[in-house]
């Protein structure tokens, strides 16, 4: 396999505060690679400093051997790379298929002008995006839901929708962002089914910051363990978990894990 994504010695300070300190570690091309810790640990300012959020302070990342530190944040799109956040970022008086068609926008070459009153080149791209969003749609079994308002649907759909809307921007790299965050077992066990499906069907690679432990070992190759930006270890998430140092940094106790049904 391929390293698609390099981070060597990646530092992170703010405010004074050193929030990830010589971060290193490589992800395969078709990896899924997660990122675990407690609260605190630096996940998400390390998934921030990846999405070009925030400006690292030092170290390299590259993505298929580009320097993303150079990359504006709203490059990274036409460079393959989506993202999903923890909070929904969905618009609910908008239908299902119109939420997922905006992560195609980036593809579009209509101006603003153009594609305000909806004519010409603006209503032919618009109608390709929603034609080839349609089978994203499916993948991730949207199809009921398509012309329903996002306000009316329950949470677990909404967290899908944005999943789809994510691959609708056509990614090899899917960053996301506790996908599990507000769901109960039933639904984070759907979920997992439907990111493995997508991911299969659609050549990603994936890194995700994940609290869920039984949906970490599910899905995921190997996990980075962090601790008050320290890296403790990368391994199979089922020897990760039970490595003493991640029992006293992260779990505090025994280990048990829970699994989560095939």
């Amino acid at each position: 396999m391929t390293a698609l994504l390099e981070v060597d010695d990646l530092h992170l300070s703010m405010g004074g505060l050193n929030i990830l300190n010589g971060i290193s570690f490589t992800v395969e091309d078709g990896e899924f690679f997660a990122v675990i810790g407690p609260n605190g640990a630096g996940k998400t300012s390390l998934l921030n400093v990846l999405s070009r959020v925030y400006q690292a302070t030092s170290g390299s990342v590259r993505f298929d051997g580009v320097s993303l530190l150079d990359q504006r944040r709203s490059r990274l799109a036409s460079l393959g790379i989506a993202r999903t956040f923890q909070n929904l970022a969905l618009f609910e008086h908008m239908d299902v298929v119109d939420n997922v068609v905006l992560g195609r926008h980036h593809l579009m070459r209509s101006g603003l002008m153009t594609g305000s009153v909806w004519f010409g080149r603006a209503r032919r791209e618009e109608r390709l995006a929603r034609q080839e969003c349609e089978p994203i749609i499916d993948l991730l079994g949207l199809g009921t839901y398509a012309h329903r308002p996002i306000a009316d649907l329950p949470y677990g759909i909404k967290k899908r929708i944005e999943l789809a809307r994510a691959l609708a921007m056509k990614p090899r790299l899917l960053l996301l962002d506790e996908p599990a965050a507000g769901m109960n077992d039933d639904e984070t066990s759907d979920l997992a089914d439907w990111i493995l499906t997508a991911k299969r069907e659609l050549g990603l690679t994936v890194v995700m910051i994940e609290h869920d432990m039984g949906l970490v070992t599910r899905v995921s190759d190997r996990a980075l363990v962090l601790d008050f930006g320290q890296m403790v270890t990368v391994e199979a998430p089922r020897v990760a978990i039970t490595d003493p140092r991640v029992i006293a940094a992260y779990l505090g106790g025994a280990v048990d894990v829970v699994e989560v049904p095939r």
